[in-house]
């Protein structure tokens, strides 16, 4: 029997370092702004206030988490604007 220790951590760097490249991160960041523009904060994926891609692409490149409703939806109006 295998024991592991498991530590929370808040950022998540230190696991999974640069799992995404900057050109990938950025160009979908653009085009989550593109679609909420031009579709009224709707995609093929549904609508902007129910999505979770931009927190998953934040935790992808920059490996920060986001998991208070407040947090993410302060994030996505950054993005967003």
């Amino acid at each position: 029997m295998m024991i592991a220790h498991v530590v929370a951590v808040r950022n998540i760097r230190s696991v999974v370092e640069n799992s995404m490249k900057k050109e990938f991160f950025e160009r979908e960041i653009a085009i989550c702004q593109e679609l909420c523009k031009k579709n009224g904060s709707k995609c093929s994926w549904g609508s902007c206030d129910n999505c979770g891609v931009i927190p998953l692409l934040y935790k992808l490149y920059k490996g920060e988490l986001y998991e208070k409703e407040s947090e993410i939806e302060s994030l996505k109006r950054k993005i967003l604007k």
